[in-house]
């Protein structure tokens, strides 16, 4: 379990978070969204060790991630957004290289994420197109085992099937002891797929809530005009999506960039609904 308590961090005069508290719970796939900015890749970096929390903590397990104890860190993997490799070396000698220190790695799942993502495991990096090494990243990241997977604009370079894949690979991989956390703000690439859903505006932690729990107090609809009571409203082919709040207990299926605005333009009434 990744539990913060009032958290704060900043680069130099640069303020990140304030007093920032939340838990993850093994079994889901987070969905870490907000404006470019907000901090998701500064949390995913304190979560995995990388920075050091000025005020508060952060612990994985038990463990205070910045002492990156080969207890935790053996459990704990982050992939960013852009990962430097040397050209001439192969997926394969780059998963071997980290192999030693992840003690659930299986070959046997890299070579099958390899081929479910369709790139060679022996071509070398220079070879392939951003997109394929991106995959292939993806692959190696999966096939190590650990606990926690923690994904910095994954979809990044990724084409629609893809997009597809990848969405495939993580809804197969999760189990009760996995924690996946996907960072991202292409909200669409991952709508169907993260669950709970955690929105960061600069220093705060604006909502942390299962998809069950927000589609309970929210209702996505579809008419032919504004609703008065709108929270959000996005004009669209055909009519209007709009967010309100889920008086009687309508059913509804999530609009997760509806769900964005409305979070971010209701802020203060967001934080009291839930």
């Amino acid at each position: 379990m990744i539990e913060i308590k009032n958290l704060d961090f900043s680069y130099k005069k640069t303020p990140v978070f304030h007093n920032i508290s939340l838990t993850m719970e093994p079994g889901n796939i987070y969905g870490l969204l907000g404006e470019n900015g907000v901090g998701k890749t500064t949390l995913l970096k304190i979560i995995s060790g990388l920075q050091d929390p000025q005020q508060g903590s952060c612990e994985v397990d038990g463990f205070k991630s910045f002492d990156r104890d080969p207890q935790l860190l053996e459990k704990i993997i982050f992939l960013p957004d852009e990962v430097v490799v040397p050209e001439d070396t192969t997926p394969y000698k780059y998963v071997q290289a980290l192999a030693p220190f992840y003690p659930k790695y299986s070959y046997d799942t890299f070579v099958e994420l390899m081929r479910e993502m369709n790139v060679d495991p022996m071509r070398q990096f220079k070879e392939m197109s951003y997109g394929q090494q991106k995959k292939s990243m993806i692959a190696s990241t999966l096939s190590l085992g650990t606990e926690y997977v923690l994904l910095d604009e994954p979809t990044n370079g990724l084409d629609i099937p893809s997009k597809t894949d990848f969405r495939t690979l993580l809804s197969k991989r999760i189990k009760e002891d996995t924690t996946i956390i996907i960072s991202t703000h292409q909200v669409k690439d991952v709508e169907n797929l993260i669950d709970p859903i955690i929105i960061l505006n600069h220093d705060e932690v604006l909502l942390n809530a299962s998809v069950e729990t927000i589609t309970r107090k929210l209702v996505f609809s579809y008419d032919m005009a504004p609703a008065p009571d709108a929270l959000y409203s996005e004009q669209m082919p055909g009519g209007c999506l709009n967010v309100c709040v889920n008086h009687d207990g309508t059913e509804s299926q999530l609009n997760i960039e509806g769900l964005f605005n409305a979070v971010l333009r209701n802020k203060e009434e967001m934080k009291k609904l839930f």
